[in-house]
């Protein structure tokens, strides 16, 4: 099983399908089951696994740790506040790049992790892509676990049974469901796989306030508040936003939005024209998107909001 071209077609195909923006790394061979990695025994206990050792993992290639220092994976799962033991279901995972973290580190701390990808019965090329996306951890499941998986397109049903779930994450792909018109689809979704309690965390590229929002995102970058919008119209909570992954050095007006950055480091239009005096230098430079990171929460049985203070001439006229 060649792992690289299998992570390859995957993000070809999302790509085509609509999906993750990212580009996929190649992806080492994870350790045959039952090998050690990073001085780890096989039979790791759920105390001596943690989110550090899945990142130095084996099975992580050096160009996808190289992306470490962007996407800040262990701190924004811990501001998110995953925990090794919950059922966690990320939405279009891409080729794995969280994955790769977050399957053998629930695995080995006793939770689940379930992909939510796009429905095989939407073309050939999505079923190609989930064909390609379990080839790459099905083999393995002394490190990944049994993998489960569900659908989330514009079309899916529900995400699982109702209150199922204890966090629902998605990770650059707001912009997508925008694009496909499908976006308030998602957040009502999630809102109802999820446990009361459970959390929503978001990751997506940001659109600074003062640049105009077009609603299908063709940029990639979406602003803050319109997607605590969506997720507040579905019943979240927004509990906290963090900085994590933010990038002050980030315009957000780049000639061909958010895919001229790294890792896509796009350099032509389609017809193969860059602009004129176009340095991609410059855009390496940069580095990858400035990005929010949003925790939000379906609020548990009979939490309202807290009722504003009455003045003391409302409460006179009251």
């Amino acid at each position: 099983m060649n792992r690289i071209i299998a992570t390859s077609l995957l993000a070809l195909t999302l790509a085509a399908c609509g999906g993750s923006d990212d580009t996929t790394p190649e992806v080492a061979t994870p350790p045959a089951p039952g090998e050690t990695d990073a001085g780890m025994e096989a039979d790791a206990t759920p105390a001596s696994f943690t989110l550090e050792d899945a990142l130095e993992g084996s099975w992580r290639a050096p160009n996808e740790i190289a992306r470490d220092e962007y996407r800040n994976p262990v701190a924004t799962l811990e501001f998110l506040g995953i925990e090794g033991d919950d059922t966690v279901m990320e939405v279009w995972p891409g080729g794995g790049w969280y994955t790769n973290i977050l399957a053998p580190w629930l695995h080995a701390n006793g939770g689940t992790f379930i992909a939510a990808v796009i429905s095989p019965d939407r073309s050939d090329r999505a079923a190609q892509a989930l064909e390609a996306y379990k080839a790459n951890y099905s083999p393995y499941p002394d490190l990944f676990g049994e993998l489960q998986y569900t659908y989330y397109d514009s079309q899916s049903g529900p995400l699982g049974e109702p209150e199922s779930v204890d966090a629902v994450l998605t990770f650059r792909n707001v912009h997508n469901w925008m694009s496909g018109d499908h976006a308030d689809k998602f957040f009502n979704d999630a809102f109802a796989v999820l446990k009361p309690g459970g959390v929503l965390g978001v990751v997506e590229h940001r659109l600074p306030s003062a640049l105009n929002q077009d609603p299908s995102a063709p940029s990639g970058y979406v602003h803050q508040d319109y997607v605590t919008r969506l997720a507040e119209e579905a019943g979240f909570v927004l509990e906290e936003a963090s900085e994590i992954n933010a990038n002050p050095a980030d315009t957000a007006d780049h000639p061909f939005g958010v895919w001229t950055l790294p890792p896509v480091s796009r350099t032509t239009d389609g017809e193969g024209n860059a602009p004129e005096g176009f340095d991609a230098a410059k855009y390496e430079e940069i580095g990858e998107s400035d990005r929010m990171t949003l925790r939000f929460v379906k609020p548990a049985a009979g939490d309202t909001p807290a009722e504003p203070e009455m003045t003391e001439e409302e409460a006179t006229e009251e």
